[in-house]
């Protein structure tokens, strides 16, 4: 249930670095990243040598004598190093709770330079924001060209600069940011989430996938077929993998553009917003493989291939960050989300309540086989959602 105070936000803001301020921020990128791969062969190597753990805390202490042997690393703070060792430290913190939980824990891997495009300062000292003036000063590296398209709210506490192909971006992460409450706009929605229609509502309203990365797949096909053909270390391999990228973010700015439209269309128009708790990483699982027990060594189909074209239809509708843009808009808004059990919600009927794996009789009808009621399978399911989450809500306000 949304709740009212304050907050905790991110902001997003572009940056204009000039060439020479640029060539700074890729140097300490590349220095950062030589510090991360160094505080994790150290805990490998006490866990390995010594069965030692090294903490977060352990590894900031040795900070004071990095100044000495090597400045360059330290010379834009050492909150950035200590930001450095954060990001470690919730690396470990995500496998240990991945292996707790029983999932795939993937420990943490040590970081190639060219994919080390972010530095986080977790503390103040280091940096400074001048909105009124349009800036951003890091020391060591100077004041770089900020947008501030929108007006910072709360404390900040935290920046992290990050590049994403060409461009660079700031994320302020901020605290006590005030809530802004809507009036109370007296409806209440269902929405199940889907791959041919990204929603369907309860008001039984359709809304079709867009589909970004499916559009834009001929032409980041034959960007990545030319990139295959260019000698590594060459300068028109640098910029084929700067067209790859660029197209990669295109897409990704695509998709989250529609889904902050569709959110704030939600959270404007309804009090209460029911979805499914889908697990997407489940249902993105590559299948098993079918070993042939007649010819061993081989394999028998498994529907693979069918199974990757869905995979990659979900992951290009963007259900997650729907959902997670959802989420805090209305926890701002002071909006409900509630996340219903989806088993069975496609094969209960919203009029008479009677569950059959019979009534859905194809992908888009659905017909109940106690009371005839017939509706489209998508619109069915949504209105069974809103019922799950009206009823999860009235639980909720008399415990």
């Amino acid at each position: 249930m949304a709740q009212h105070g304050s907050l905790c936000r991110t902001f997003r803001y572009r940056l204009h670095p000039t060439k020479l301020q640029t060539q700074s921020l890729l140097l300490q990128q590349r220095y950062q990243c030589e510090l991360y791969n160094a505080a994790l062969e150290e805990r490998i190597g006490a866990w390995a040598w010594e069965r030692r753990s090294v903490s977060y805390f352990d590894q900031c202490r040795t900070l004071t004598g990095l100044k000495d042997f090597r400045p360059e690393v330290v010379a834009s703070g050492i909150t950035l190093c200590r930001g450095t060792f954060r990001r470690l430290d919730r690396a470990y913190g995500a496998f240990y709770r991945r292996v707790k939980s029983g999932e795939s824990p993937g420990f943490p891997r040590f970081k190639s330079a060219s994919r080390f495009d972010a530095l986080r300062w977790e503390d103040t000292p280091g940096w400074k924001l001048n909105t009124q003036l349009r800036r951003l000063y890091l020391k060591g590296i100077g004041e770089i060209k900020a947008n501030y398209h929108r007006p910072l709210m709360g404390v900040a506490k935290a920046i992290t600069v990050k590049r994403e192909g060409t461009k660079w971006w700031l994320y302020v992460s901020c605290v006590n940011v005030p809530a802004m409450p809507l009036a109370r706009a007296c409806s209440e929605i269902g929405i199940d989430l889907g791959v041919v229609n990204q929603i369907a509502t309860s008001d039984g309203e359709l809304k079709k996938g867009q589909h970004f990365g499916s559009q834009t797949q001929k032409n980041l096909a034959r960007a990545q077929r030319q990139l295959s053909t260019k000698q590594r270390g060459s300068l028109r391999r640098r910029l084929q993998v700067e067209e790859v990228a660029r197209l990669h973010c295109k897409i990704k700015n695509q998709r989250r553009d529609a889904a902050h439209k569709l959110s704030r269309q939600l959270v404007n128009d309804y009090d209460l917003i029911a979805l499914e708790d889908l697990k997407i990483t489940n249902m993105v699982r590559a299948p098993k493989g079918r070993p042939d027990p007649e010819q061993p060594g081989a394999y028998l189909p498994n529907g693979a291939n069918q199974k990757a074209r869905l995979n990659h239809s979900i992951h290009d509708s963007g259900w997650g960050q729907l959902v997670s843009l959802l989420s805090y808009k209305a926890a701002s808004a002071g909006r409900t989300v509630v996340s219903v059990n989806p088993y069975y919600t496609s094969q209960t009927c919203a009029e008479c309540l009677h569950v059959d794996a019979g009534n859905r009789i194809s992908q888009e009808d659905f017909r109940c086989l106690s009371c005839g009621h017939y509706d489209f399978a998508d619109i069915n399911a949504a209105r069974n959602i809103l019922r799950a989450g009206r009823a999860l809500q009235a639980s909720a306000c008399d415990g």
